[in-house]
């Protein structure tokens, strides 16, 4: 039946189905009272093994590089998922994942240095919004622990902003566009690195196991073979703009199952990120996006 659909809305549905699965994240990460070290743990190993071994039925060819760029991409992309993690647990699930989606301020800045293009006027003005929409999130009644974890999403932002520019100056300069090896290899190393802190309480109950394979398995490993399909059929702008839903339905997840409410100012300061993105992303050539 999928193969009827035609293409660009056969890529809009699963780059949407890809946001909705990653929303669900936040959730399930409040909810689970097993620390964040333990859910890096078992997601990410649990994630590893799935696309591994989806990769292998569907025939795929599976390379994994070790040149710098690759390694340096899969450093990122675990620095994504464990500070994320950390700061779900430590701050409130919008301010984590809004936080987490200012990638793109640190990519206009980057860019221009590391693929050598032309730094435009408009980048000084979505930086300038967007910074001024992150402050908003250090406003109103918060504790040191939310400030704490404020700053640990803004770290995983800037780790999504470093592995998007890693792949693409890999995909434009070494002529490679396999990411399946260094999402394996950056899951593999969240699991390392969290291993000797979590041991030996390695063992969860049954409730947290489920959980914890729906999380490697479906919400990330599955979703992320998904998203690799769908992006082949749409633009960079709309695969963007439709990813922005997963930080729309984080905090909705969080507030219906665990009624938590996020501030005034973060709400804001989301809209104020968000608005400012999607501005500039639309605004720009798509030959020449900063996420692709």
């Amino acid at each position: 039946m999928i193969n009827k659909i035609p293409e660009h809305r056969k890529g809009l549905i699963l780059i949407s189905l890809t946001a909705f699965l990653w929303s669900t994240s936040g959730f399930f990460i409040k909810f689970m009272s097993a620390t964040a070290f333990q859910i890096s743990f078992w997601r990410s190993l649990i994630a590893a093994l799935t696309i591994f071994s989806v990769s292998l039925f569907r025939k795929e060819k599976l390379r994994i590089e070790s040149d710098f760029i690759s390694l340096s991409a899969a450093f990122f992309y675990a620095g994504i998922l464990i500070l994320f993690v950390i700061a779900t647990k430590m701050t409130t699930a919008a301010n984590a994942i809004f936080l987490q989606f200012t990638a793109p301020v640190y990519l206009v800045l980057l860019e221009p240095i590391v693929m050598k293009t032309k730094f435009e006027p408009k980048n000084i003005i979505t930086v300038i919004i967007c910074l001024f929409g992150m402050g908003l999130f250090f406003f109103g009644k918060l504790e040191l622990g939310g400030i704490y974890g404020n700053i640990l999403a803004i770290g995983s932002g800037i780790c999504f902003a470093m592995f998007s520019l890693l792949l693409k100056y890999k995909r434009e300069k070494h002529n490679s566009s396999n990411t399946i090896g260094i999402v394996i290899i950056g899951n593999l190393l969240v699991s390392a690195v969290t291993l000797p802190i979590i041991f030996p309480d390695i063992l969860l109950d049954l409730t947290h196991t489920v959980i914890l394979f729906y999380m490697g398995a479906v919400q990330i490993g599955i979703s992320y073979m998904i998203f690799n399909i769908g992006i082949k059929y749409v633009s960079a702008t709309e695969s963007m703009i439709i990813a922005t839903l997963e930080a729309v339905f984080n905090p909705i997840w969080v507030f219906i199952g665990l009624g938590e409410v996020p501030t005034v100012y973060s709400i804001i300061g989301g809209l104020i990120i968000f608005s400012a993105v999607i501005w500039r992303n639309l605004s720009r050539d798509e030959k020449s996006l900063i996420i692709d």
